[in-house]
C-alpha cells in the first residue's frame, strides 16, 4: 500500500492521494511491512520516529520524497520575534514549552573523549541556513573577535549566547548588520529528524529527502550514539540519495544503543579508563544480541553529507556488515568549536566487513577514521583531498592535525586499495594488519609504530583491542598492537611540497619525528621493520620455550612490499623490495573542480618506469597476523585486483597506482 503525505494537506487527511496526511509521522504510525510512504515537496518540521520496520528486504517500509530532495525534514523552527538589543546584537525570547522534554539551550554537549573547554549547547542559530558561533558570554557577542581555528574565520564574528529567564530561553545573536526579522533565521528545536525511539526497527528505506538542523549530542563509542538520521540498533536500513547537513554533532548514526550500565562510564564514574569501558561495551553488546543476524547490514549511498559538527557518519558496533558508497562527504567539523576524539567525515568503531567505496571526502577534520576492529574493512575507489586544516588556520586545542585516513589499534585485515590520497597527511597508521594496494598517495604516513597506548607517564598503558571470528561479531581474542603486519603493493608515492605551518605545528607539539607527525611521503616510517623472512625465521622449537627470549612475541611484525614507485623525493623504507625511485624528473599533480566534476592532471605517467610488478590477489596478501583472516570479501570469497579506479580491466602486468592506463588527465573522479 502507498500512503501519501503533503505539508499542504488538510488536517483530516487519510493518507490517500486525494486526501494525504499532513505529517510524515502520521504515515509512519500507519505503515506496515511492504508499504511505501510518498512525501510531496515541502518543509516538514517534525521528528519522525518510525514505529514499525519491515521484516526483510522484500517487505521493507520505504519513505520516498516524491521529488528528489524536495521534501525537507528539519529539526529547526523559524524565529521572527527578534528585538534589537545593542549595536548588531538582537535578542529573542523563546517559550520553553516548544522544546518539550529536551531543551537544546540547556543541554550541554559532554561525554567520553569530548575535550572542549568552552561549554557548547546542542542548540544552534542559523542565518540563511548557515550556523552562527556560540559564545561563552554576552560580552563576546557584543564584541566578537575572529576565531582563528575556524576554517571560515571571517564568519566567526557572527556569535550567539543563551541564558534562561524562568520558563523562557533567551538568545542573543550578532547578525553583523543583517535584520533577523527580514532574513531566514532558525534555531534547533528537535533532537533528531528521522530516528526511531525504539531499537529493532529494521528494514527501512529513506530515499531522496533533505534532512537538516538537529540538536544531536556527542556520540562516543561508550555511549548511546544518536544521529540526525539513523537506524538506532537494527538491521537492513537503506539511506539513499539524501542531502544531510547541519547536525550539531553527527549526521547519520549507524551506532551504539543505550547501555545503562556503561553510558559514558569513563567521564561519569571516572575510575575506569575509557579503553576499558569500551571493551566492557563490546562484551555487553555480545551478551545482548550483537550478531550478524540481528544488527547492521545497512546501506548508505549517493548522499550529500556536509556541515555537521562532529561526524558525517558515526558508528560503533551497529554499522557492521554495511556498505557506504558513492557519497559526497565534506566540510565536517570546519567550525572547530567541538574538540576531542570521535571527529571525522566518517568515524567508525568495529567496521567489521564494512565496504567504503567510491566516496568523495574533502574539507573534513580527518576524512575517514577506522578505530578498533577494522576487521574485513575495505576502503576502495575513494577520492580524498584537503582533509587537513587550510594554510594559515590555527589548529584548535585538543584537535589533531588531520589526514585522509586514520586506522587505529585494529588487528585487521584492513584493505585500502585504488584510492587517491591527496591531502598533506595521507594516513595515520597506529595499527597493524593493513594492506595498501594500487593507491596514488601524495601525503605522508604519520604515527607509524606509535599512538597505540593510553599515554601513561610512569607505567605501561597498552591498549588491548579485540579481534573476531572471521565475518562474525563474536570475539575471538584480545591483543595489544605490535605494529607492522603491513603490506604495500603497486602504489605510486608523490612527495608534495611540505607546508611550513604543518611542520611548525609538529615541532610545537613535540611530535616531529618519523613516529609522530612527519611529512615525508612513502613507506620510510617503516625503517627497521623486518621482512617476513627475517621475522618468521626467529621462531624455532628452541626459541618458543626460551623464557629469556620472549621479546620475539612482542616485537614489530613484518612489512611486505613490492611494485611501489616513488617520485619527487618520496622515500621507501630500508627493507623495501622490488621498487623504483625516480630522482630525475619532478612531477606534478593538480586536482581541479568544474561544476562538481573533478579532474586530476599529472605528468607522472610520462616517467613511470617499466618494471615487473606483482598481480595482487587475496592469496598473495596472505593473512592478517592476529585474527588469521585473509584480505578477502565479506562473504569469504577471494579478491583479484584486476579492476582499476574506474572499473576498467587491468592487464596481466599491472600498472602501479589506481589507474589501469597511462594518461595526463583523469576525468570524473567524483
Amino acid at each position: 500500500m502507498i500512503y501519501y503525505v503533503s505539508a499542504n494537506a488538510s488536517r483530516c487527511g487519510r493518507g490517500t492521494k486525494e486526501a494525504p496526511f499532513r505529517t510524515i509521522s502520521q504515515a509512519a504510525a500507519a505503515a506496515l511491512p511492504g508499504d511505501e510512504i510518498s512525501v510531496a515537496p515541502g518543509i516538514y518540521r517534525e521528528s519522525v520516529s518510525p514505529v514499525r520496520g519491515g521484516t526483510d528486504d522484500a517487505h521493507r517500509i520505504t519513505y520516498r520524497s516524491e521529488v528528489p530532495l524536495g521534501a525537507v525534514i528539519t529539526g529547526a523552527e523559524p524565529v521572527k520575534n527578534w528585538t534589537l538589543y545593542e549595536g548588531n546584537v538582537w535578542m529573542a525570547r523563546i517559550p520553553n514549552g516548544i522544546f518539550g522534554s529536551y531543551n537544546p539551550y540547556t543541554t550541554v554537549i559532554q561525554g567520553d573523549w569530548y575535550h572542549s573547554v568552552t561549554p557548547a549547547h546542542t542548540g544552534e542559530v542559523y542565518l540563511n541556513g548557515k550556523s552562527l558561533y556560540e559564545a561563552g558570554s554576552l560580552t563576546e557577542v557584543l564584541h566578537p573577535s575572529i576565531y582563528q581555528s575556524s576554517w571560515d574565520p571571517d564568519f566567526t564574528t557572527h556569535r550567539w549566547y543563551t541564558e534562561q529567564d524562568g520558563d523562557v530561553t533567551v538568545i542573543y545573536a550578532n547578525f553583523q548588520g543583517a535584520c533577523p526579522n527580514e532574513e531566514n533565521v532558525e534555531i534547533n528545536v528537535r533532537r533528531n529528524c528521522f530516528y526511531p525511539d525504539q531499537t529493532g526497527i529494521g528494514y527501512i528505506t529513506l530515499s531522496g529527502f533533505t534532512v537538516r538542523q538537529a540538536a544531536t549530542t556527542w556520540a562516543p563509542p561508550t555511549a548511546y550514539q544518536e544521529g540526525m538520521v539513523g537506524p538506532h540498533w537494527s538491521r537492513g536500513w537503506i539511506i539513499e540519495d539524501c542531502d544531510i547537513s547541519h547536525s550539531k554533532c553527527s549526521g547519520i548514526s549507524l551506532g551504539k544503543y543505550l547501555q545503562p550500565k556503561n553510558e559514558n562510564k569513563w567521564t561519569t564514574r571516572l575510575y575506569k579508563d575509557g579503553t576499558q569501558t569500551e571493551r566492557d561495551a563490546i562484551c555487553q553488546a555480545q551478551r545482548e544480541g550483537w550478531t550478524k543476524e540481528n544488527i547492521g547490514s545497512h546501506i548508505v549511498r549517493r548522499c550529500n553529507i556536509h556541515d555537521c559538527g562532529q561526524t558525517g557518519i558515526v558508528g560503533h558496533l551497529g554499522g557492521v556488515f554495511s556498505v557506504i558508497e558513492d557519497n559526497h562527504i565534506h566540510h565536517i567539523n570546519n567550525k572547530q568549536n567541538l574538540a576531542g576524539a570521535e571527529i571525522g567525515g566518517i568515524k567508525m568503531h568495529a567496521a567489521i566487513d564494512v565496504t567504503i567505496r567510491r566516496n568523495h571526502f574533502h574539507h573534513c577534520t580527518r576524512g575517514l577514521w577506522l578505530d578498533w576492529q577494522a576487521q574485513g574493512t575495505r576502503v576502495t575507489g575513494n577520492l580524498f583531498h584537503d582533509n587537513v586544516p587550510p594554510a594559515g588556520t590555527r589548529i584548535a586545542d585538543d584537535l589533531a592535525l588531520g589526514e585522509d585516513i586514520f586506522i587505529e589499534v585494529s588487528h585487521g585485515p584492513t584493505l585500502i586499495d585504488h584510492n587517491l590520497l591527496l591531502s598533506d597527511c595521507a594516513a595515520r597508521i597506529s595499527t597493524q594488519g593493513i594492506a595498501f594496494v594500487h593507491n596514488l598517495i601524495a601525503g605522508s604516513f604519520t604515527w607509524v609504530g606509535d599512538g597505540t597506548d593510553n599515554g601513561g607517564r610512569r607505567l605501561p598503558t597498552p591498549r588491548y583491542t579485540p579481534y573476531h571470528v572471521p565475518h562474525r561479531t563474536e570475539v575471538a581474542g584480545f591483543m595489544t598492537i605490535l605494529h607492522g603486519d603491513a603490506r604495500f603493493y603497486n602504489n605510486i608515492f608523490v612527495q608534495k611540497k611540505i607546508r611550513p605551518d604543518l611542520t611548525d605545528f609538529a615541532e610545537k607539539t613535540g611530535h616531529s619525528s618519523l613516529h609522530g607527525f612527519q611529512f615525508v611521503c612513502g613507506t620510510k616510517p617503516y625503517d627497521g621493520y623486518p621482512t617476513a623472512a627475517q621475522y618468521f625465521s626467529r621462531f624455532t622449537p628452541e626459541s618458543a620455550v626460551d623464557h629469556e627470549g620472549k621479546d620475539i612475541y612482542y616485537d614489530h611484525l613484518p612489512v611486505y612490499t613490492g611494485g611501489n614507485v616513488y617520485f619527487n623525493g618520496a622515500s621507501p623504507c630500508d627493507s623495501e623490495e622490488h621498487f623504483q625511485v625516480d630522482t630525475e624528473h619532478p612531477v606534478t599533480l593538480s586536482l581541479t573542480e568544474d561544476g562538481g566534476a573533478y579532474r586530476l592532471k599529472t605528468d607522472l605517467y610520462r616517467y613511470i618506469p617499466d618494471f615487473e610488478t606483482p598481480f595482487v590477489s587475496t592469496e598473495m596478501l596472505g593473512e592478517a597476523f592476529e585474527p588469521e583472516q585473509k584480505f578477502e570479501a565479506p562473504d569469504g570469497t577471494p579478491i583479484l585486483f584486476d579492476r582499476d579506479y574506474f572499473g576498467e580491466k587491468r592487464g596481466i602486468c599491472p600498472l602501479p597506482g589506481p589507474f589501469a592506463r597511462k594518461g595526463e588527465t583523469f576525468d570524473n573522479l567524483a
